[in-house]
C-alpha cells in the first residue's frame, strides 16, 4: 500500500481531488465523464481532459498528476508493458503493481484496432491489402508509431505501402474524398456505418483484444473508498452498442462530453453530476465567446508572457556572451538552434516526468525552450551591430566595459533585440495551443476538441482568438519600438 507519506515524498499531490485524465479521442473524452460524474457525488473531481498520446498520459499517472483514465487492455500489454505475445490478465496486474499501478473496472466492450476502406473497395481482409501496393494508407500518428500498431502489422501481411499520418479525426472525411484509401480506425467508432466502410477482417489474428479498463493508481481506492466502490459499479456496464451510442451522439449529433455521459448514466438509473468539459457545438459567435472565453484567454496570455519573459531573462545575456565571446558564439547558437527543432509533443512527453507534473509548468518550459533561439540570435546580431569605433570612444571616455554595455551597446543594439521579442511573443502565441494536450488549458483546448470531434465550428473558435492575439502582440511590440525610435532621436 502506498502511504501518505509516500507520496508526499513523491511530490504528488494529496488534496483530496480526485482527477481523472483522457486521451485526445472522443471516446476517451466520453468515458473519463462517465468516470467522473459517476465520482462526483462523493468527491471532489476534476477531469484533465485530452492529454495527448499514450506516453503522455501514462506518464501523468505515473507522477501522480491524474490517478485514473480509461485504457484498453491490448494497449497496456503491448503499448505500455512492451510484450510482444498477448499476456494472462493477472501477469498484467503484476507488472504493473510494480510500477505503482493497476487495471480493473473492465467496462464491458472491446474496441480493437482496424483498418477500414470504402464500402465499394473490392478489399474484405487485411492480406487483400498487400495485393494492392498502390493503395493510399491515411494512418494515425500515435497507430504508426506503436508497437501493436503498423510496425508489427506491416511485418505480420507483408505489407509494401508507406503509410502518411493522419489526425484521426479527419481521416474518415479524408477516405471519403478519396484522399486515402485505407484508414485505421476503432471497432466501436460512429462514423464506420454513417460513411458505410467495409471494416477488413484481420484473418491472421494481428490485433490483441482491447477491452475497456480503468489504469489507475494504486493507491486510488484507498485515498478515494467511496469514490472508487461508486465507479466499480461501472464493470460490465457499457455494452459496444452503448459505446456506438455515446460516439455517435458526439460526434454526429454535437453533443458535448458531459451531456452524452450522463444521459448514459441516467438512462441505467444512475445521476450524472456534471464535470467541467469542453465547449458545446455551437454558431461561431457562440463559441467564440463562450463562457470559457475568459478562462481560456488568460491561461494563453500567461502562458505567452511568462515564457517570452523567461526567454528574454535567459536569452539577452546568452546572446552578449555569444556576440562578445567568438569562441563560444557557435555553440550557443547551436545549442538554442537544437532547442528549437525538438518536436513539441516529444519534449512535453519528456518533461513530463522529469518535472513530476502536468500543466502550466511543464507548458512553459516548453514555451520558454522555443522562444529562446530568436532572442538570443537578435540579441547577438544586434550586438555585433553597433560599430567599433563607438566602442572604442566609450572606452577613451573612461567607461567600464559595464557601463559601455549599459549605456552604449545595449541603447544601439535595442531596436534588433526588440524584433527578435516579437518574433519569440508572436510565435509563442500559436505555440501555446499545445500546452492543451498536457491540461495547461488555453485555446489549445479548443483546438484539441474539434480535432477529435473534426468540428470545424471548435477549430476556428480555438484557431480565431489565437491568431487576433498574435496581431495584437504584434502590433503592441510596433508601438513599443516606434516609441523607443523617438526617444532615441530626442
Amino acid at each position: 500500500m502506498i502511504t501518505a507519506a509516500a507520496r508526499a515524498d513523491d511530490g504528488v499531490r494529496d488534496d483530496g481531488v480526485l482527477r481523472v485524465g483522457s486521451k485526445r479521442f472522443t471516446e476517451s473524452y466520453i468515458l473519463a465523464e462517465v468516470i467522473a460524474q459517476t465520482a462526483a457525488p462523493h468527491v471532489k473531481v476534476e477531469h484533465r481532459q485530452g492529454l495527448g498520446n499514450t506516453a503522455i498520459v501514462l506518464a501523468a499517472l505515473k507522477n501522480g498528476a491524474i490517478d485514473v483514465y480509461p485504457e484498453y487492455v491490448g494497449t497496456i500489454d503491448q503499448e505500455i508493458l512492451r510484450h510482444t505475445q498477448p499476456s494472462s490478465l493477472e501477469q498484467i496486474r503484476r507488472e504493473l503493481a510494480a510500477q505503482g499501478l493497476g487495471v480493473a473496472v473492465p467496462l464491458g466492450f472491446n474496441n480493437t484496432y482496424a483498418l477500414a476502406v470504402r464500402g465499394d473497395a473490392q478489399l474484405r481482409t487485411l492480406s487483400d491489402l498487400a495485393r494492392q501496393p498502390e493503395l493510399h494508407f491515411g494512418l494515425s500518428h500515435e497507430f504508426i508509431g506503436r508497437a501493436d500498431g503498423w510496425p508489427g502489422l506491416a511485418r505480420r501481411y507483408a505489407l509494401p505501402q508507406q503509410p502518411r499520418g493522419l489526425d484521426h479525426g479527419i481521416a474518415y472525411e479524408a477516405l471519403a474524398a478519396r484522399q486515402v484509401d485505407v484508414i485505421d480506425i476503432y471497432s466501436t467508432d460512429a462514423k464506420i456505418a454513417r460513411y458505410g466502410l467495409t471494416v477488413l477482417r484481420d484473418d491472421r489474428a494481428y490485433f490483441p483484444r482491447y477491452d475497456a479498463v480503468l489504469l489507475y493508481r494504486l493507491d486510488a481506492p484507498q485515498r478515494f473508498p467511496a469514490a472508487w466502490r461508486a465507479i466499480a459499479q461501472l464493470e460490465g456496464r457499457i455494452g459496444e452498442r452503448d459505446m456506438i451510442a455515446m460516439n455517435a451522439a458526439a460526434e454526429l449529433d454535437g453533443q458535448p462530453f458531459a451531456q452524452v455521459a450522463r444521459q448514459w448514466l441516467q438512462s441505467k438509473g444512475q445521476g450524472g453530476a456534471q464535470a467541467p468539459t469542453a465547449p458545446q457545438r455551437t454558431t461561431l459567435a457562440g463559441a467564440l465567446f463562450g463562457a470559457d472565453f475568459a478562462r481560456l484567454t488568460g491561461q494563453h496570455v500567461l502562458l505567452v508572457v511568462l515564457s517570452v519573459l523567461l526567454a528574454c531573462v535567459a536569452g539577452i545575456p546568452l546572446g552578449i556572451v555569444a556576440a562578445f565571446k567568438p569562441p563560444l558564439r557557435q555553440p550557443v547558437l547551436a545549442l538554442t538552434g537544437m532547442l528549437q527543432t525538438v518536436p513539441s509533443l516529444a519534449l512535453l512527453a519528456i518533461l513530463i516526468p522529469l518535472l513530476g507534473t502536468i500543466g502550466t509548468v511543464p507548458a512553459l518550459i516548453a514555451l520558454f525552450v522555443y522562444a529562446l533561439l530568436p532572442v538570443v540570435r537578435n540579441t547577438c546580431t544586434g550586438m555585433l551591430g553597433v560599430p567599433a569605433g563607438l566602442r572604442q570612444a566609450a572606452l577613451a571616455l573612461g567607461l567600464t566595459p559595464g557601463q559601455r554595455l549599459r549605456h552604449v551597446d545595449l541603447p544601439l543594439a535595442m531596436p534588433v533585440i526588440l524584433a527578435g521579442v516579437k518574433t519569440a511573443a508572436v510565435t509563442s502565441v500559436g505555440t501555446a495551443t499545445i500546452a492543451a494536450f498536457i491540461g495547461a488549458g488555453g485555446y489549445g483546448e479548443r483546438i484539441t476538441t474539434g480535432l477529435a470531434l473534426n468540428d470545424n465550428t471548435l477549430l476556428l473558435a480555438g484557431a480565431l482568438p489565437a491568431a487576433a492575439l498574435a496581431l495584437l502582440t504584434q502590433g503592441l511590440f510596433e508601438l513599443v519600438e516606434r516609441r523607443f525610435t523617438v526617444l532615441q532621436r530626442m
